[in-house]
């Protein structure tokens, strides 16, 4: 399974940007995908998750009504869908999935097996 992001760029706070990732591989669609990022000096963190099962989703309270997760199944690609973008949304961000079929309900903020290997977003003011 290989997971390829694409879609960071540099803009300016308040702008928008839409990240892909593209899932390729023997992959089980009815699981969790999440994306995350990381700024320099700090910790990994869940940014939204998506259980494709049931549509259910789960934001990090700071990018909660500016970012959407959704997927395309025909296109095989997840995506996040990012406006309003703050200096703080700085960061690399990755495309992550979890190998095993979810149940329904919120996606965990661990547990993910597949990753790739990150876009980067800057975000100047």
């Amino acid at each position: 399974v290989e997971l390829v992001e694409s879609g960071g760029d540099s803009v300016q706070a308040g702008g928008s940007l839409t990240l892909s990732c593209v899932v390729s591989g023997d992959f089980i669609w009815n699981t969790c995908m999440a994306w995350f990022r990381q700024a320099p000096g700090k910790e990994r963190e869940l940014v939204a998750s998506l259980n494709v099962n049931d549509a259910t989703t789960r934001y990090e309270d700071s990018v909660k009504g500016r970012f959407t997760i959704s997927q395309v199944r025909a296109e095989d690609t997840l995506y996040l869908r990012m406006s309003s973008l703050k200096t703080d949304d700085t960061a690399m961000y990755y495309c992550a999935a979890m190998r095993f079929r979810a149940y329904g309900g919120p996606c965990p903020s661990n547990a993910y097996t597949y990753w790739g290997r990150g876009t980067q977003v800057t975000v100047s003011s």
